[in-house]
């Protein structure tokens, strides 16, 4: 996948792609450390899916900005159950999104006054640490936000986390909480790619994907060479310790205690002082020792904090004001193409590297051959390379003052450079496609993608092994990772007795992965691990899911009928069956029938049509429509003058709301709602 995927598509269609889209990119970055587009590029996407969201409110789909904060806790770690969730930040990108936020928070507090506390936005890796008695007892990343990955061993490994906190007043805390940011100064970074490029192996792309790499090791001694430090930034849990009224005061107390809290932190008592300090920052951003990529800008009065709230996502009391992508130039050598597992051709631009947003780029997404065409970037020509520090930047456009003499429009070629096949570009959509069901480019990207972390999560099958198994005719599809010897792994260049016994180990632990992992490794397209998961719910097991008809597919919450015609079409092919039988014989584990649950609690709602619109705090995005359904009501998608509430969370649909006012249905915010939940009455 890359970044934006737009085209002339339909507006139905694109909300959806976005979805999975934001879903994807998300775990590229949470979840796997990995980002596949810039800062910019995927709040673009945030944005866009906002819009459309609004625009088309009525849609079922699965919305990820309803969802969990982050990603889903790495399976190596041992899970941790945050005992005060982990927020995420909403964010600001230009002076008057800042002065709205700032307008959002006066609205809240009627004529009173407030100071902002400005801390510099850090570009590494969330981190929760726990001590007891003022001894360090546990570090956890963020994860989904409530629950978290164990990295206790690996935090111990940095230098300045104080093993043991040395109160001033000789007062100990039952039990305190430091929440932070682990990252990598530059200094550590660059002397990890010296180190690399001395070995002869691969150089790391940047500081913030090298500390969530090193922390996210099995053997903590390789975290603590990789020289990481710490930023606490706020208060998380805190039980016997002194009470505060300013977000200040606890900073100063987490630096008593020898935590490390940032020199850079500043309180103002206005909005225009407080963008003064970003655009600073902004301007002086690499004169520090570590990568920041903003400011994050918060209420500093703890009894104001509590009076704002929060929504399911994020503080209504602090907001992140985000610099804006660096950009570069540098020279566009070539254009080429590569195939993903769909078959879908991306175009990509070859240049000559360039150090731009905190890495040296050698390559750069071009989308498509729409893109291409719009831009008109040609080889031979300067190009401006946008970044955001993040792993795949952008060609913004040409510098036309500086193209060559005889510089040609680059055309998109005629035939896969893998196959040979003839590309095909369906009528309405963006993308051009190999439709070879042989391409061995296709072959690649899917073996690959089946034993990719958000897959089956095959520890040890890389693209390198993946390409080495292949080219040694071992494998043909994934089904044939769990047929693999010891002794057929020991012909393969870099295996030895151990790699190969931990690389079977892995496969062999791999056939008892949950079922939506299963159905998200099959690659099909337009189908990503959120569909996967409603599937796996409904049905509880592959054959149920693949002997399910079209509609009924999309008649499942999160699926719908672009996404339900496409696996479907999967699953009918003789060639899918084929490797789903391959699949059951080698023992990989389809799943288990759903249990019939009793409806839980009396059914008050019996007869009664409740529509639910928004994000309602305690619930995922179809949890309260659940809710009522479980007590024998109906949650119908649309507003109509039989509706006998509408509940409303944050972010609500604009027409629904407008619906309900006009047919006189009553409104029930999240404490009616409960009421209504409990008793079936109207309050």
């Amino acid at each position: 996948m890359t970044a934006v995927e737009g085209g002339d598509i339909d507006p139905v269609e694109r909300l959806i792609a976005l979805g999975e889209l934001v879903t994807y990119h998300n775990r590229r970055y949470h979840e796997q450390d990995d980002p596949e587009v810039s800062d910019g590029d995927f709040d673009a996407l945030v944005r866009e899916l906002r819009a459309l969201v609004e625009r088309y409110p009525d849609v079922e789909f699965d919305n990820p900005l309803a969802a969990d904060v982050g990603g889903s806790p790495n399976l190596l770690f041992s899970p941790v159950v945050h005992a005060v969730p982990m927020m995420s930040l909403d964010n600001a990108m230009t002076r008057e999104e800042l002065e709205a936020w700032g307008a959002r928070v006066a609205r809240g507090l009627p004529d009173e006054t407030v100071s902002y506390v400005c801390e510099l936005k850090i570009d590494g890796l969330a981190m929760s640490i726990r001590y007891e008695r003022a001894t360090y007892r546990q570090a956890a990343t963020r994860g989904d936000g409530r629950v978290g990955e164990d990295v206790t061993a690996n935090v111990a490994t940095i230098s300045v986390v104080p093993k043991r906190l040395t109160p001033e007043s000789g007062l100990v805390p039952d039990v305190l909480e430091a929440r932070g940011e682990v990252y990598m100064p530059v200094a550590s970074f660059e002397r990890l790619n010296e180190a690399a490029a001395a070995a002869g192996g691969r150089l790391f792309v940047n500081p913030r994907n090298s500390a969530a790499g090193s922390l996210r090791q099995k053997d903590a001694t390789i975290t603590a060479s990789r020289d990481l430090a710490f930023w606490s930034y706020q208060l998380g849990a805190l039980e016997g310790g002194p009470e505060f009224t300013s977000h200040t005061d606890s900073l100063a107390y987490l630096g008593s205690l020898g935590l490390p809290v940032n020199p850079e932190t500043k309180v103002f008592s206005n909005l225009d002082d407080v963008l003064k300090h970003c655009k600073y920052w902004e301007e002086h951003r690499h004169d520090l020792d570590y990568e920041i990529d903003g400011v994050v800008i918060k209420v500093d009065n703890v009894e104001q904090r509590s009076r704002l709230g929060s929504t399911s996502r994020a503080p209504r009391w602090a907001i992140a004001y985000k610099f804006p992508p660096e950009e570069r130039t540098t020279v566009l050598r070539d254009i080429q193409i590569s195939i993903g597992r769909t078959g879908r051709a991306t175009p990509f631009a070859v240049l000559e590297p360039v150090f731009v947003g905190g890495s040296t780029v050698g390559m750069a997404t071009l989308h498509n051959e729409d893109q291409v065409r719009a831009k008109d970037v040609r080889p031979g020509d300067t190009v401006i390379v946008r970044k955001a520090g993040d792993v795949i930047p952008e060609v913004v456009g040409p510098v036309l003052a500086l193209r060559p003499a005889g510089a040609e429009p680059w055309t998109f070629p005629l035939e896969c450079p893998a196959c040979g096949t003839p590309f095909v570009r369906p009528e309405g959509e963006a993308d051009t496609r190999c439709v070879s069901v042989t391409c061995p480019a296709q072959r690649h990207a899917r073996l690959g993608y089946f034993a990719s972390r958000v897959a089956m999560d095959i520890e040890g099958l890389g693209d390198r092994t993946v390409g080495q198994l292949i080219d040694a005719g071992l494998v043909e599809d994934p089904a044939d990772f769990y047929s693999l010897t010891e002794e057929q792994l020991l012909t393969l260049e870099g295996f030895g007795a151990i790699s190969a016994r931990k690389l079977l180990e892995a496969v062999d632990g791999s056939r008892h992965r949950p079922l939506p992992r299963l159905l998200t490794a099959f690659g099909v397209r337009n189908f990503g691990p959120s569909a996967a998961t409603a599937l796996a719910t409904q049905f509880g097991t592959l054959d149920g899911v693949m002997n399910a008809p079209a509609e009924e597919l999309a008649a499942v919450p999160g699926v719908g009928g672009v996404i339900a015609a496409s696996i479907r079409s999967w699953f009918d092919r003789e060639s899918s069956q084929a490797f789903i039988e391959k699949l059951r014989v080698a023992g990989v584990d389809f799943g288990q029938p759903p249990e019939v649950v009793d409806p839980v609690g009396p059914q008050v709602l019996a007869g009664k049509s409740v529509v639910v619109s928004g994000t309602l705090a305690g619930y995922s995005r179809d949890g309260a429509g659940e809710a009522v359904v479980a007590r024998g009501g109906t949650n119908p998608g649309s507003v109509s003058a039989k509706t006998f509430a509408l509940v409303v969370g944050d972010s609500p649909g604009a027409s629904k709301v407008s619906k309900a006012e006009q047919h006189g249905v009553p409104i029930l915010d999240e404490a009616a709602f409960a009421r209504l939940l409990e008793t079936g009455e109207l309050p």
